[in-house]
């Protein structure tokens, strides 16, 4: 059994304890989803490069407390629609490698539809 899979029973088991499963439509968690991304991206809305690398106790736990309901509300949203996260992410990485090969994109923050002068 895969982590996913594990937090997937989990975060399944609860939603079924309170109920909430009437309120989890594939809408409703893509909402939450990015409601709990944009509280992740608060904690460093204003930091520096450097200062975001090196976050204080405080921060970092706070981070790792969104970075959590963040996944929580993936897996939630996966399992909605019986989308298997691992094969998802393996499927997606070998699109990436054909779109970003590393001779063509090494060391480059440009999109594989950009050209090298952009």
């Amino acid at each position: 059994m895969s982590d996913f899979d594990q937090i997937r029973r989990a975060v399944r088991r609860f939603t079924e304890e309170r109920n909430w499963d009437q309120f989890h439509s594939p809408k409703n968690l893509a909402m939450a989803l990015s409601g709990e991304a944009g509280e992740l991206v608060s904690i460093f809305q204003w930091m520096t490069e450097e200062e975001s690398k090196e976050l204080n106790p405080i921060k970092l736990s706070e981070a790792a407390d969104e970075i959590a309901d963040v996944q929580l509300y993936l897996v939630a949203l996966a399992d909605k629609l019986d989308i298997d996260i691992g094969q998802a992410v393996e499927r997606k990485m070998l699109k990436n490698a054909i779109k970003y090969p590393p001779q063509a994109f090494y060391g480059s923050s440009r999109k594989y539809d950009e050209s090298d002068d952009t």
